[in-house]
């Protein structure tokens, strides 16, 4: 924890943290983006009734738009993104693009938890989803002139072009920003929930802009992440050392486990259709959680990450 508290200090020195945060470490790459993207859009089809998706919305893209950009060769028409940070760049997009389109054109296989054993959840088939992304939709999805819309749309991210596809990118973002309530079919993300601050609003607000039947999809790491070898040591820091910890940062772990999750998405009208845990067992002992956390139910406790699938009632 003293390391921990040291660099949350050290992000009040001015110029120090902002110099240190170029990157998220994730989606730079495309065969990340694309071994996501598929599993968010195989778990999706495997809802009843299976989601028909125009309108798809990301919460924190990270290094690149990569997955938003996967959903558009899928035959989506418009992207919304919003980050905390603006970490993703138009020429690090058209590169993931264009690596995208080759793996699409040639019916890659999904990467699978060899390739990366971080990412969630896992499926029972990693061959290409031929079932869903047919080749009749795929010679439309992937035809040249809308593959080059989609290059259009990148570089005018702020989607004020007219173009066939449009692409939303907001950074920094909050949960009252504007989407037309009743426009989005599938609102997506991965690992990151347990980074959002507000996350009532942000389940409200993801309620809101989704149709009726409109399907949340998305993963959510429950470990303490790089502060602590202890998997689940997180809640065992008291609030004042979890501020020092903190420090300036934007945004680092909101803390909060899967019950809490589950309550708030309760609260704000949605049917949870699907809950695929990882669990191990505790790191810490009871007695050691900090007392804010001491009502942490056993699931909680072992409960190190999540896939959460739910619909709008």
């Amino acid at each position: 924890m003293l390391v921990s508290a040291l660099k949350g200090i050290a992000t009040y020195v001015p110029g120090l943290y902002r110099s240190t945060r170029g990157s998220t470490g994730g989606s730079v790459s495309a065969r990340y983006c694309y071994a996501v993207w598929m599993r968010h859009l195989c778990m999706a089809q495997q809802a009843s009734p299976p989601v028909r998706f125009q309108v798809v919305a990301e919460l924190g893209p990270g290094d690149s738009l990569g997955l938003g950009l996967a959903a558009l060769l899928s035959g989506a028409q418009t992207y919304y993104a919003f980050d905390i940070v603006p970490y993703t760049r138009n020429d690090r997009n058209l590169r993931v693009l264009r690596d995208l389109v080759e793996l699409f054109r040639r019916r890659e296989p999904i990467p699978d938890a060899d390739e990366f054993p971080e990412a969630l959840p896992r499926l029972q088939d990693w061959s290409f989803p031929g079932g869903v992304l047919t080749e009749a939709h795929l010679e439309e999805t992937l035809d040249p002139a809308r593959v080059a819309a989609i290059e259009r749309a990148v570089v005018d991210v702020g989607g004020t072009g007219g173009g066939p596809i449009a692409i939303r990118y907001r950074a920094p973002w909050n949960a009252s920003e504007s989407i037309d309530a009743n426009s989005v079919d599938l609102i997506f993300s991965q690992a990151v929930l347990e980074h959002i601050d507000d996350l009532e609003g942000t389940y409200a607000a993801m309620h809101r802009w989704l149709r009726p039947q409109g399907l949340l999809s998305q993963q959510i790491d429950l470990r303490a992440h790089y502060l602590d070898r202890r998997w689940n040591a997180h809640w065992t820091y008291p609030d004042l050392a979890w501020r020092l910890i903190r420090g300036r940062r934007p945004y680092l772990l909101n803390r909060q486990p899967l019950s809490a999750h589950l309550a708030w998405l309760e609260r704000t009208g949605f049917e949870v259709v699907r809950v695929l845990k990882e669990q191990q067992a505790s790191a810490v002992r009871r007695e050691q959680l900090a007392r804010r956390f001491r009502y942490l139910s056993d699931e909680d406790l072992t409960t190190c990450g999540v896939y959460i699938q739910a619909r709008r009632r």
